[in-house]
C-alpha cells in the first residue's frame, strides 16, 4: 500500500500551518469508471489520515491503550474539489478549527503533490469515547493541552470556504410550475 504517515508527535513543534499527517499515491483499485478516484475512497484517505493527526494531539496509540479511550467521527463532510487519477501522489493536512474536553473540530484537505492543487476536503468532528462505557468522556489535561498549543497556532488560519458548507437547492422557478419538482 502507498500511503506514508508522516509520523507527528506531540513533543513535535506547531506550525502556524496546517499539519501534514499523511502522503500517499492514488490505486489502480481506487479508481472508478470515470477514470478519477471514486468517492469512496476519498473517505478512506482522510480516515487513514485521523490516526498520525491524533498521535500529533496525543490522542495516539500509546495514550488509548494506558488510557483507555478512543475517538470516534461523529460527522464528515467531503468536498471534492477537482480530480485525481491513478498514481498520482496526495498528502493530507489537518487544520484545528475547534476543541473542547470531549470534541476535536478538525477540516483535511487532500492536495495533489506533484501540481500542487486542491484535490478534496473534510470537515470532521471527533469524539473523545472512554473505552469500558463506550460513551463520550472528557479528555485528560495532557492531550487537551497540546490541542490548546494547536490552537494558539491555527486559530489565526484563514478559515477554508468549505468548512460548514450547506448542501441545498433551491427550486428553481421552473420548478414551481412543475408540482412533482416541488
Amino acid at each position: 500500500m502507498s500511503v506514508e504517515t508522516l509520523s507527528p508527535q506531540p513533543t513535535d513543534a506547531v506550525s502556524r500551518a496546517p499539519v501534514e499527517v499523511l502522503d500517499g499515491i492514488v490505486q489502480e483499485g481506487w479508481i472508478d469508471y470515470n477514470g478519477h478516484l471514486n468517492a469512496g475512497y476519498y473517505l478512506v484517505a482522510f480516515d487513514d489520515a485521523i490516526a498520525p493527526w491524533m498521535d500529533f494531539i496525543g490522542l495516539g496509540t500509546a495514550h488509548r491503550e494506558v488510557r483507555d479511550i478512543t475517538t470516534f467521527s461523529a460527522e464528515n463532510h467531503i468536498t471534492y474539489v477537482r480530480e485525481i487519477g491513478p498514481d498520482e501522489p496526495y498528502v493530507i493536512s489537518v487544520q484545528l478549527l475547534g476543541f473542547d474536553r470531549k470534541r476535536i473540530h478538525a477540516f483535511q484537505a487532500m492536495t495533489q503533490t506533484r501540481d500542487d492543487y486542491l484535490v478534496a476536503t473534510c470537515e470532521v468532528m471527533s469524539l473523545h469515547i472512554d473505552g469500558p462505557t463506550r460513551r463520550v468522556g472528557p479528555m485528560v489535561d495532557e492531550p487537551y493541552r497540546r490541542l490548546g498549543e494547536i490552537w494558539e497556532a491555527h486559530q489565526h488560519l484563514p478559515l477554508p470556504p468549505q468548512v460548514g458548507h450547506v448542501i441545498n437547492v433551491r427550486p428553481s422557478a421552473e420548478a414551481s410550475l412543475h408540482p412533482d419538482l416541488a
